[in-house]
């Protein structure tokens, strides 16, 4: 005979009880606890810019129509700080020399750090040590940075000029001439700046994927080929963004001519940014300082939406 188990009957059956879904005013409690707290921490931010960015442009654009000096009141005299500065003989050479110092940085301080870039994607051994390397200006103060190099150029007991006596090379004048105090500054500003530069490139190279390199190996392409039909589209958005802002920077070159040549010799390196520090601090002009601030402003931003503007444009039609 076969035995037979009982069934406890269904009432006895534990069946575990069935949560309710939390009703929908929970709900939007908590997305409203959730979307507070992150417009909370967004408000911190939006605070500092605003008293640290916003509220500076904005009165810098105020004072530029005001005759204002610290302890009294401003008087309004329309666009008279324009006039002035641009009467100014040091205007057209601080525009001059910025935009120069701008096309010689785009030429040196843009072509060198992709090289490098390039350089450390092929390494295979102390990457890190090499890194570290062309990492390290960075990591110097601007103003000692820009110290250091003054010793270097010293006409006298300088390491430039001593490397060049040792090669038996003619000396040169360096940040003391008027014809190459511009170029020397731009070498400064390249070798204390190109660290970070060097850094997103190589982020970008190392994204690359390297099926392309190999179909393009195969295809028979050599290395430049492989840099102009692979690296550089892979790349090009980078290389849009960083250009525009090192455009940016250098058009708002102000510690190398500071620190190295006061502006000079000759006014051969006075910038626009040294300049709105002349006539606001040395000046005591501080409508003409905003001024200069505006014109720089406007034509910063103005070059910004075009570029954009162009490179989306570009982009559309790809």
């Amino acid at each position: 005979m076969t035995e037979t188990t009982a069934r406890p009957p269904a009432e006895a059956i534990a069946v575990p009880p069935v949560q309710a879904p939390p009703p929908a005013g929970g709900r939007g409690r908590r997305r409203l606890a959730d979307q507070a707290r992150a417009y909370g921490f967004l408000l911190g931010g939006l605070l500092c810019f605003a008293l640290f960015s916003w509220y500076p442009a904005i009165r810098a654009v105020v004072i530029a129509f005001q005759k204002y000096t610290p302890g009294s009141s401003p008087e309004w005299v329309g666009t008279a700080n324009f006039t002035r500065v641009l009467d100014d003989p040091e205007f057209t050479a601080a525009w001059r020399n910025t935009l120069t110092f701008t096309l010689l940085a785009l030429l040196i301080g843009f072509a060198i750090p992709f090289l490098l870039a390039l350089v450390l994607n092929e390494l295979r051994h102390a990457k890190a040590f090499f890194r570290v390397v062309v990492y390290l200006p960075v990591m110097i103060p601007p103003v000692v940075s820009a110290l250091l190099w003054k010793w270097f150029y010293d006409p006298g007991a300088g390491l430039a000029n001593e490397a060049l006596r040792f090669a038996h090379l003619p000396t040169s004048n360096w940040s003391n001439g008027a014809d190459t105090a511009l170029i020397s500054l731009v070498i400064v500003a390249t070798w204390a700046n190109m660290g970070g530069t060097v850094l997103i490139y190589l982020a970008a190279l190392q994204s690359i994927p390297g099926e392309l390199y190999e179909a393009a190996e195969l295809d028979g392409a050599g290395l430049l080929q492989r840099i102009r039909h692979v690296t550089i589209p892979q790349t090009r958005f980078v290389i849009l963004m960083l250009m525009l802002l090192q455009i940016i920077a250098t058009m708002q070159v102000f510690t190398e001519p500071f620190v190295i040549t006061g502006g000079g010799p000759e006014n051969a390196t006075v910038t626009v940014l040294y300049l709105i520090y002349k006539y606001a601090f040395l000046y005591n002009d501080f409508g003409g300082a905003c001024a200069l601030s505006v014109m720089l402003l406007v034509l910063l931003g103005a070059f910004s939406a075009l570029y954009l503007w162009l490179t989306r444009s570009g982009e559309d039609d790809v």
